[in-house]
Formats: C-alpha cells, structure tokens, sequence
C-alpha cells in the first residue's frame, strides 16, 4: 500500500488536538502530521517527498505567526511535487479577500469556518482522498474503508 499523508497546520495545540480526533478514522490508512507552523509543514512535505510519499491533504489554518494560511498555501501550490495535493483553508478570521486569494492562488477545494463540523469535515476529508488517489492513479481498493464511494464510482465511470 502506498503511504498516504494529511498535514494539519495550527499555530494552537488545542485546534490541532481537536483535528487530530476528527480524523482518527483514516489514521489506519493515512499518515497524520500535526505542524504547528508553515515551516515545520515544509519540513514535513519536503520528508514526505523524500521518503516517497503522497501528501494527499494539507488543512492549514490562516492566522498564524511568520507565515499566514493563504501564504503558505499559495507556496504549496507553486510547488511541482504537491500539484494533486488537495489542500483545506480553517479559519475563524479569514477575510473575503484572503479567501478570495486562497481559492485564486492556492487552488485550495474547501474553505471551514472554526468551529467546523466533524462529520462535515471528515466526510469532505473522504472526497478528497478519493480524488486523489484516483487523480494520481494509486490503487483505491486498499483504501476502500475511508473512500467516498458516491465520489469513487462517479470518477471510476468517467475514466
């Protein structure tokens, strides 16, 4: 099976904590990395990338020291290694205009307000994972457990 990764990034341990529980269902499948800045979420993806990983989804929240969400997600972006990479904007404090240069220049999928709802989350983390594994041509059967089948069988159809 190949590894899959999911980094979170929050500059507050308590948000992290919160979504490392909302995704105890995929860490049987997905390597979960908590950051608690934009440098150390590099240092992860450049790890991963090196060890021959497949970072799936980066959630990073938007306010945090040195480096703000939209920053970091637009450098992600730029980043050849991580162009199937889905990526999630979690703020509490975002304005219309950093969202609007979060979906322009990030080409993040999804945007959550804090607080969010878990099963929202996790059902969005699903489709996410889906996408990317049939975008990246991974086999999905060993994954099938935390796919989002509507999503798998509509992307496997259209293939």
């Amino acid at each position: 099976m190949d590894k899959l990764v999911i980094i979170c990034v929050d500059d507050q341990r308590e948000v992290l904590t919160t979504l490392l529980k909302d995704l105890k269902p995929f860490e049987d499948y997905v390597n979960i990395e908590a950051c608690e800045n934009a440098e150390e979420a590099f240092d992860v993806l450049d790890e991963a990338d090196a060890d021959g990983n497949y970072v799936a989804l980066v959630i990073s929240d938007h306010i945090m020291p040195d480096k703000n969400g939209v920053e970091f997600l637009c450098d992600l972006h730029k980043d050849n290694r991580f162009v199937h990479t889905k990526k999630i904007l979690l703020t509490g404090q975002a304005t219309h205009q950093d969202t609007i240069e979060a979906i322009n220049n990030a080409n993040i999928q999804k945007y959550f307000e804090k607080p969010w709802k878990s099963a929202v989350l996790v059902e969005t983390i699903k489709i996410m994972l889906t996408q990317f594994i049939i975008e990246t041509g991974l086999e999905y059967s060993d994954y099938s457990a935390v796919l989002h089948q509507p999503t798998l069988f509509s992307m496997l159809k259209n293939k």
